[in-house]
């Protein structure tokens, strides 16, 4: 059972401050605990229903470091972020993260991103292009908020994440910078490539000049209808789709 520091440690999770203090995060739903639980990643924490650890038995044992707490329907929900109810919570450590920028393959740079649903959607997608890194400008919404991990569906597994000055890192890369812009070349005839850097700008206010000034190739996704704007995470999708070549 969960007592009251245990659950006050939980809940102040939801929390940037005490994520970084803590360099832990909270990953719930019965999908993500699963495929937590078939890694070798640190879990401190595995809180769930009576039922779904008896059901998961197996994947428990792989994380012996784990403090298991069977717990009710009501107790979860109250020290869940999500709004809907769940059948199990874990609480993960934060990996390091790598210690130069991406030298090869693909990466992602998002400058300013602010939406936790389009920073998790835009993780899935590298997942699914097997884009390994994704480098995060300062102001960034927090990759380990827990919106972020439930959209990014597990892609934190396999995605590394870095924070840096994207100018500094620009420069000191020779790698190809393709910027998404309103006004650059048609994302269609843009030659494929092995590898590259895919810069995605702020849902509202785009990419700073400064670094638009510094990308190789800019890129735009032709408009054939009245929409004025394109979601960040939806255009990320349809350039990887073209751009990438493994």
């Amino acid at each position: 059972m969960l007592s009251k520091a245990q659950i006050k440690y939980i809940k102040s999770l939801r929390t940037q401050k005490y994520r970084l203090e803590s360099r832990a995060f909270i990953a719930e739903g019965e999908k993500i605990a699963c495929e937590w639980l078939s890694t070798k990643e640190p879990i401190t924490h595995i809180v769930a229903l009576e039922s779904w650890l008896r059901q998961h038995d197996t994947l428990l044992k792989n994380h012996p470091e784990a403090s298991i707490y069977e717990i009710d329907e009501a107790t979860l929900l109250s020290i869940s972020s999500l709004k809907s109810s769940q059948s199990a919570l874990l609480v993960a450590k934060m990996p390091k993260p790598p210690l130069i920028f991406p030298q090869n393959g693909w990466s992602i740079a998002l400058d300013r991103l602010q939406d936790p649903g389009n920073m998790g959607t835009i993780i899935r997608i590298a997942d699914w292009f097997g884009i390994s890194s994704i480098v995060c400008s300062p102001h960034c919404v927090d990759i380990y908020n827990p919106k972020v991990v439930q959209a990014a569906m597990g892609g934190h597994l396999r995605v590394q994440f870095l924070e840096a000055d994207l100018e500094k890192y620009f420069e000191e890369t020779s790698l190809p910078i393709y910027a998404a812009v309103l006004n650059g070349e048609n994302l269609y005839q843009s030659q494929k490539s092995k590898d590259g850097v895919l810069l995605i700008g702020n849902e509202s206010q785009g990419l700073t000049p400064n670094l638009v000034k510094l990308a190789t190739n800019r890129v735009s996704i032709p408009r054939f209808g009245g929409a004025e704007s394109l979601n960040a995470a939806v255009a990320t999708g349809i350039i990887c789709s073209h751009l990438i070549q493994h």
